[in-house]
């Protein structure tokens, strides 16, 4: 056993240690951004959807949006060809926000500058760029793939109001934002057409904004109010139009009388009739209709269908067809005009029905109720059917052709302003203006021959020397005559003196020889003799102080009067 005391040994080191360093925080945040950024990116990803253009209209990947109420919901992604390389598609990256309006009802356009519908639009693109405006629909199935509309909707889906469809025969000059009009008002917009089965109408989908919707009942009218109406009455010329607007993009008009009122409210897409113009739509609120037809043996030109059927100058009917027709009777070729009347434009009017009509009209048409052509205007050549009670008419029988009533017509042109119009040509074509000009150029000739002719100017020589002469032989009568003129005063004096001395003289006679004496009688008659020759020569005298010269030319009439 060893006497050595134990030794203790001890070892100075202290353990070590593993400590994480601080660079390796960067990329554990850069980490946990990354992730972050993933997942924010992820959650907010929405679906990816294809859209079908024509064009695409300057469309940029990664820079064009899809927006909605200036929200971006989406971004282009890639545009390429379809595979038969007749349209556009574009990819687009959607938002999970606009996941729920991507719907079949959604509508999707360009958004971009343009004129449509009477007004400009996507001005602000010229800035921003070009972009694609989503509208989402009420309802419809999810769905990825879309179908872009080249314009954008007349009306957004969002706007309160009821859609109704017109039907009308020809669409005239009516374009998509058409307005359509009440009282004047602006109250809605055509949206659209569509042909009809076997395109025997059109269809037009016409929309009415609120609170105008609610005067639209089951009894309203509608007409086109495209363009202007003219018209040439006594009055003088008449303009109408609805609108500026409607003058250049077309439009629609609508009423609602105090009787169609009490109709029920129109139900959205209820149907109408689309009229051609206010005369029209009016006509058709006349419930009873008379179908009438005459035959016409002479020219009917001018007349047309739309036409009007007047009755002492006020419209009561309108002409519905005119067509030709061959008459086995007679053997010829007729006009045949169809024309509906409406009673009730006639007040206080009460026709009756069944057979008791037939009677009324046959009363009528034996009474005179006559059917004749007339002209409506003299510039246009238009026409129209005038109805007459005409007195002293031949009898006439009445007959029917189906419903209708067959009215006999007043032969000739009686009445007719066109016809005067073309009797008064023809007699004034009938005048020989031709033989009138030859005898006037004629007479020009030969007067320019007569004033031309040297015996002529010889003969006005000899006369102007002639007057000349007879000047001088006047004024040499008047010197002569004055010294005469001037003693016929103390003439007349002496011959009155003359007169008194026979007056006593007659006086004395008388006394001596008595009034009853043969004498005495002659004597009276010498006195009246002397002063009828005593007044004579004063009047000489007055008038040759008067005038001298009667003594060469006599008395003139204006002189003895």
């Amino acid at each position: 056993m060893s006497d050595e005391p134990p030794i203790a040994i001890v070892d100075g080191r202290a353990p070590s240690r593993r400590r994480l360093s601080l660079i390796w925080s960067i990329p554990a945040v850069t980490i946990l951004i990354a992730g972050w950024l993933a997942w924010d990116t992820l959650s907010k990803r929405g679906p990816e959807i294809t859209i079908r253009f024509d064009a695409a209209s300057g469309l940029q990947p990664d820079q064009s949006h899809i927006r909605n109420r200036d929200v971006d919901l989406g971004v282009v992604k890639k545009i390429s060809l379809s595979p038969d390389r007749r349209y556009v598609i574009v990819t687009a990256r959607m938002t999970r926000e606009a996941e729920p309006m991507l719907t079949d009802k959604a509508q999707l356009w360009v958004v971009k500058p343009r004129f449509f519908a009477g007004s400009v639009s996507g001005l602000e693109t010229l800035v921003s760029g070009t972009y694609i405006q989503l509208e989402p629909g009420d309802g419809g199935e999810p769905t990825n793939n879309f179908v872009g509309l080249e314009d954008p909707p007349v009306v957004h889906s969002t706007v309160p109001g009821h859609s109704y469809t017109l039907l009308t025969p020809r669409l005239g000059s009516l374009n998509p934002g058409s307005p359509i009009l009440f009282r004047d008002l602006t109250v809605g917009e055509v949206l659209g057409w569509e042909l009809g089965p076997k395109a025997e109408q059109v269809k037009i989908h016409a929309f009415v904004r609120a609170p105008y919707d609610k005067y639209v009942h089951e009894g309203t009218i509608f007409w086109n109010a495209s363009g202007a109406s003219v018209e040439l009455g006594g009055g003088g010329v008449k303009l109408q139009l609805e609108s500026l607007r409607a003058l250049v993009l077309g439009g629609i008009a609508f009423e609602t009388s105090d009787k169609a009122v009490s109709t029920p409210m129109a139900e959205e897409d209820h149907t109408f009739t689309l009229f051609p113009d206010r005369d029209t739509a009016d006509a058709s609120t006349f419930g009873r209709r008379l179908h009438l037809v005459t035959y016409f043996k002479g020219s009917a030109a001018g007349l047309a269908p739309g036409a009007p059927v007047v009755f002492l100058g006020m419209r009561i009917g309108t002409v519905a067809h005119v067509g030709l027709h061959y008459d086995t009777p007679s053997d010829t070729i007729v006009v045949s005009v169809r024309y509906d009347i409406e009673p009730d434009r006639i007040d206080q009017l009460r026709l009756p029905g069944g057979e008791d009509l037939d009677t009324k009209i046959l009363d009528l048409v034996r009474r005179g109720l006559r059917v004749r052509l007339d002209s409506a205007s003299l510039l246009t050549g238009s026409k129209q059917l005038t109805m007459d009670i005409v007195p002293g008419t031949p009898p006439a029988s009445l007959k029917k052709i189906g419903e209708a009533f067959i009215l006999p017509p007043i032969d000739g042109d009686q009445g007719d302003i066109g016809a005067s119009a073309r009797m008064l040509i023809a007699r004034v074509s009938a005048i020989p203006f031709e033989e009138i000009g030859d005898n006037l150029n004629k007479t020009l000739a030969g007067a320019n021959g007569t004033i031309n002719d040297p015996k002529l100017r010889e003969a006005i020589a000899a006369l102007s020397e002639t007057l000349v002469t007879t000047r001088e032989l006047l004024t040499t009568l008047d010197k002569g005559a004055d010294p005469l003129l001037k003693k016929l005063p103390a003439i007349a004096q002496k011959i009155d003196e003359t007169v008194s001395h026979a007056n006593h003289l007659v006086a004395s006679l008388d006394d001596n020889h008595g009034e009853g004496s043969q004498f005495g009688r002659d004597t009276t008659r010498l006195m009246a003799q002397l002063t009828d020759t005593a007044r004579s020569i004063r009047m000489l005298a007055d008038l040759l102080a008067r005038h001298p010269e009667a003594l060469i030319r006599g008395r003139t009439e204006q002189e003895v009067r």
